[in-house]
């Protein structure tokens, strides 16, 4: 379906207490000034900027990852599709709607609901403080180790890990916690020496890993 009006309605959710954030952007007001849509807790912001090549630029903040993802997609994209979902660079997890307002509002509620399922199973029951609560720091937890390997050896056998070896190499992959803090896993090819780093300080980061689609080491 293609909308007839240049406006489009545009939402993320805010990683430190859980709301969805939306509003409606026009074409004009994009062709301007920077925007941002701020979360009403304070603590989160995502990021909109018209380039002179057509290109609509968004910073947005992630529900799982500590730092926020970048994007740029087409003014004729931004503006003309019914539903159009960005996800996590790392989990796949769609972290920003944008299209219809009736649709992004379902794709709200949609993605709220699975995330609470997803919570749910790591004991969390509420989207609140997803940052911030103590009850979701649990690094320790052997779980978590468990779900890593789970998943490496389910996307090794798939071929869904990508990394630098040459068709004749034969890649393998270990982690490990980086130091000092532990809060991440850093995911290494042994055969070509790429990585990638994911945070991984409790079950709903684990959690999240397994939904996991493809790997990209660099």
């Amino acid at each position: 379906m293609i909308l007839d009006t240049k406006e489009t309605a545009v939402a993320y959710r805010c990683p430190h207490c859980g709301a969805g954030i939306m509003s409606i952007v026009g074409i004009f007001a994009l062709s301007g000034d920077m925007i941002k849509l701020k979360c009403d807790c304070g603590k989160s912001e995502m990021l909109l900027a018209y380039s002179k090549d057509d290109k609509v630029r968004l910073t947005v903040p992630c529900i799982i990852c500590p730092k926020p993802h970048n994007y740029t997609v087409s003014k004729k994209l931004f503006f003309s599709k019914e539903l159009f979902r960005l996800g996590c660079t790392y989990t796949g997890l769609d972290i920003c709607f944008i299209g219809a307002k009736d649709a992004v509002i379902e794709a709200l509620k949609e993605n709220e609901s699975m995330l609470l399922g997803m919570f749910e199973e790591a004991g969390v029951t509420s989207l609140d403080g997803l940052h911030t609560g103590d009850e979701f720091d649990n690094p320790d937890d052997p779980a978590i180790e468990d779900i890593i390997r789970f998943m490496l050896a389910e996307l090794k056998e798939e071929g869904n890990i990508h990394c630098s070896c040459k068709e004749t190499d034969i890649p393998e992959y270990r982690f490990e916690f980086v130091a000092p803090d532990y809060n991440n896993v850093r995911i290494v090819c042994e055969s070509c020496g790429a990585s990638v780093e994911l945070p991984m300080t409790s079950l709903t980061n684990a959690n999240a890993f397994l939904h996991c689609d493809e790997l990209y080491l660099k």
